[in-house]
Order: C-alpha cells, then sequence, then structure tokens
C-alpha cells in the first residue's frame, strides 16, 4: 500500500494532466461537428487497419483447414461424376446394345482423403506415410491420387498409418496410354530428376508430340482410366520394335500434403478372376 501512496504522489501532477487532456479532447469532439468527423474517420481507418491484420493472421491459419475442405469438395464431386458417367454407360447401353463402343465402367470407385506426413523424394527408392489406416478403410494395394496426378500406392497399412511406394520409385510401374489413343506401355521413374517419368514399350510407328496428355489405363484395379499422369516432353530411346518417351508428371512430389485414396469395391472380384485366368494359362 505504502508503495503504491509514494507512486500515486510521485506521478500525480502527470496523471492530473493526462486526466485534463483526455476530458478536453471528449469536450472538443463532442461540442465540434469537424474534430468529431476528423476523430471518427481517424478511428475508423485505425479499426480497419486492425480489423484487416487480425483477418490476414486468422486467414492464414485456416488455410489447412480450408485445403482440406476443398479437397474434401473436390473428392465429393469426383464421386458424383464417376455416378453420371456409370448412368450415361448403363442409357447408352440400353439405347444402342453392342453397336457402339462406350467407355469403361467406372463404377464402385470411392476415395478416402488422408495427408502425407512423411514423404522422400530424393532417394533412389522414395516412399510416403499417410495419416489413415485400416481403421479409416485403407488397404494395400490402394492407388493414391492428388489434385494434380498420380502419388502412389499403398504397400503397409497400420490401424491408423499407411506406408507407400510412390511413384518416384523404380520398382512402381504404371501402364499408361497416349490420352484419345489405344497406344500405352508402362511409365516408370529412372532415378534423378523428380519431375520427369519414362514411358516405355511404345510402338515405334506411334505418332507422338510434346505436349500430348500421358493417362491412366485403367486396365488394372489400382487406378481408374483417364486420370492424369504427365505430358511428354522428349524422347528417350528406341530399340527394334519399341520407343520410350521423356513424361513431365503432373504431379509435384515436392508438395504432396492431402491426397485420396482411391477404394475400389470390385477389386476383390477382379483380383480373383485375373489369378485363376493366370493359374489355367
Amino acid at each position: 500500500m505504502r508503495n503504491l501512496l509514494n507512486f500515486l504522489l510521485r506521478y500525480s501532477a502527470w496523471m492530473v494532466a493526462a486526466i485534463y487532456v483526455v476530458i478536453s479532447v471528449l469536450l472538443l469532439v463532442s461540442e465540434n461537428a469537424y474534430q468529431r468527423h476528423a476523430w471518427l474517420t481517424s478511428a475508423n481507418g485505425v479499426s480497419a487497419w486492425v480489423y484487416g491484420g487480425v483477418s490476414k493472421v486468422t486467414s492464414y491459419f485456416n488455410l489447412k483447414a480450408n485445403n482440406e475442405d476443398l479437397m474434401t469438395r473436390n473428392a465429393l464431386l469426383e464421386d458424383e461424376i464417376v455416378q453420371l458417367k456409370q448412368q450415361l454407360r448403363d442409357i447408352k447401353l440400353q439405347m444402342y446394345g453392342d453397336s457402339m463402343k462406350v467407355t469403361p465402367a467406372f463404377d464402385g470407385y470411392s476415395y478416402v482423403m488422408a495427408n502425407v506426413i512423411n514423404n522422400s523424394v530424393s532417394r533412389p527408392k522414395n516412399y510416403l506415410t499417410l495419416d489413415r489406416g485400416s481403421a479409416d478403410g485403407i488397404a494395400p494395394g490402394m492407388g493414391i491420387v492428388d489434385q494434380n496426378g498420380i502419388v502412389g500406392v499403398v504397400s503397409v497399412v497400420g490401424r491408423h498409418s499407411a506406408r507407400a511406394i510412390s511413384l518416384l520409385n523404380p520398382d512402381f510401374r504404371l501402364s499408361c496410354k497416349v490420352k484419345g489413343t489405344d497406344f500405352f506401355g508402362s511409365l516408370v521413374w529412372e532415378g534423378g530428376d523428380p519431375a520427369i517419368a519414362v514411358l516405355e514399350e511404345l510402338p515405334r510407328h506411334v505418332r507422338l508430340h510434346r505436349g500430348d496428355t500421358i493417362v491412366t489405363t485403367g486396365y488394372s484395379s489400382v487406378f481408374p482410366e483417364g486420370i492424369i499422369v504427365g505430358t511428354i516432353v522428349g524422347d528417350h530411346g528406341a530399340n527394334n520394335n519399341f520407343v520410350a518417351i521423356d513424361i513431365r508428371l503432373t504431379t509435384d512430389f515436392n508438395r504432396v500434403g492431402m491426397v485420396r485414396v482411391i477404394r475400389d469395391a470390385n477389386k476383390a472380384e477382379r483380383d480373383s478372376i485375373e489369378q485363376d485366368i493366370e493359374k489355367t494359362e
């Protein structure tokens, strides 16, 4: 208490002066229209600056949540597109039967959203770790994509996490084709540049151009047909029967964050049939 009284006595003159200044300002603003307008304008300007700064900070910290929401909505839209394609296919089959070519069925596919919590791009064989596992419906062999293209394939699954083979891994080969054609080959990453892979085993007579789009063939139960993989950037080599071309991948593996794991409801049946066929051959 004594220290408080000493403080008040020591700075009493300044406190009285401050009180007089505040009273003077209030009287000036309340009794004069111009000063009141100037005060309100300045106060609004300061408030707007403060609120703007707070809004920017809040928006920054909300970026992850907003991105997750956007990716979820995108996945839902893709599910709707898959269903609409299937309905259109069924209608064409009913109208024209076998007299016309229709696109393959895309029904049975759904998505599980996941975050990449560990990723490598510079090793000879690269892998990813996801924050989703068997408890979320993830299983080995499921394909992984992001908003740009192919990411990899799930290899090992725990209850709440999963490990995946990245596309940037020579052990991972992907069946791809030139968009709009039936010419297909096998895509593989040979190391080095994480943005470049090689599409091998293309027939020599195929006419290819820089910028042509490469997409999945849908020949396996891992990825449906038509998912973009990359674009042609140049020749890689040739032999007597086949050519290889360099592909610039559309997926930026240095920035992979949120991904979608593809679930195929018909995968088990399809794998079983293919295994039976292999046994009879």
